[in-house]
C-alpha cells in the first residue's frame, strides 16, 4: 500500500480534526507516496523507536506522541529531535503520530474496557464525530471495592509492577474515571461528576493532594504505564483493515526504572 492510502484509513476513524488545537498529529515527515510494507508502532519516537524502525526494514513508523510539537528552526544532528529526523528521512521511513485525535477517539474507551468499566461516559467532551467525543472516561467499576483492591486491579489491567496512590487504601471506590497519559488537567472534571477515584499519570504532588482533600483518591499508573495500550491496539487495528502489510510492536519498555 502506498503511505497516503494508510493514512486515508487512519484519519477515517481518527481525524485529525478531532485533535486537541495545541496538538501537532498527522504526516511529520516523509513521504506520502512511499511504498509500504511494514509499518512499526511505538509510543514515542525515541533514538530506540527510530532504530528498531530501521533495523526493522519498516517503511513507516506510527507512534502516538509526536516527535515535533512546537515550530522548528532548524533541523541538524546537533539536536536528539533533528538526530531522529534525519535517520528517518536517510532511511526513507514516513514518520506519522496519532495523538489528541487517537486519544478523544479510543485511548479512554480502551483503557476503559480493560478496567471493565460499566455504564461509561466520556469524562471531558472536547467535539463531535457521529457524536460526542472527547478525553477519558468515567464509569462504575465491576464492584465496589477499597482504593487498594483497585490499585491493584489497574496493576493487572495494564501489566504494571507499581502506581503510586493518594488516598485512604480501605476507603471504597465505585464510581472511577480514566485519563490515559497525564491527567491533572481532567481532576476538577472528575471530582464534579462525582468519580471516587480517578486514574491516570503525571500526577504532582499538590495536585494528588488537593485532589484527596476533594473527596477523590489517584492512582497515578504512569503516563507510560496506561498510554502504551495503543501500541497494541493499532498493531490489530492495522491487521484487520491493511492488506500485504506487515505491523510490529515496539515492546513494552518504561522509560524509567523504579528501585
Amino acid at each position: 500500500m502506498i503511505c497516503r492510502e494508510i493514512i486515508e484509513v487512519i484519519e477515517k476513524d481518527f481525524p485529525r480534526e478531532c485533535a486537541l488545537e495545541w496538538d501537532n498529529v498527522g504526516l511529520l515527515a516523509g513521504r506520502d507516496d512511499k511504498e509500504v510494507k511494514c509499518i512499526y508502532i511505538a509510543l514515542d519516537a525515541t533514538d530506540e523507536a527510530v532504530g528498531m524502525a530501521a533495523t526493522a526494514g519498516a517503511d513507516m513508523l506510527v507512534t502516538h506522541h509526536p516527535l515535533i510539537f512546537g515550530g522548528l528552526r532548524r533541523v541538524s544532528n546537533q539536536d536528539f529531535t533533528g538526530r531522529r529526523l534525519l535517520t528517518l528521512i536517510r532511511q526513507d521511513i514516513s514518520y506519522y503520530a496519532m495523538h489528541t485525535n487517537y486519544d478523544v477517539c479510543r485511548m479512554g474507551r480502551l483503557a476503559g474496557e480493560r478496567l471493565g468499566f460499566e455504564g461509561s461516559k466520556i469524562l471531558e467532551v472536547t467535539g463531535e464525530k457521529e457524536g460526542p467525543v472527547g478525553i477519558g472516561e468515567i464509569a462504575y467499576l465491576p464492584r465496589e471495592m477499597s482504593l487498594g483492591e483497585c490499585a491493584e486491579a489497574v496493576k493487572a489491567a495494564f501489566g504494571l509492577l507499581h502506581v503510586k496512590i493518594y488516598g485512604d487504601l480501605g476507603r471504597t471506590v465505585f464510581r472511577a474515571a480514566v485519563c490515559p497519559g497525564s491527567g491533572k488537567s481532567v481532576i476538577k472534571e472528575a471530582v464534579r461528576k462525582g468519580a471516587d477515584v480517578l486514574i491516570t499519570g503525571d500526577i504532582g504532588h499538590h495536585d494528588g493532594i488537593d485532589a484527596v482533600a476533594q473527596g477523590m483518591a489517584v492512582i497515578d499508573a504512569g503516563h507510560y504505564g496506561v498510554e502504551h495500550i495503543f501500541i497494541g491496539d493499532m498493531k490489530k487495528y492495522f491487521d484487520g483493515r491493511l492488506s500485504g502489510v506487515k505491523v510490529i510492536e515496539a515492546p513494552v519498555s518504561h522509560p524509567f526504572q523504579v528501585i
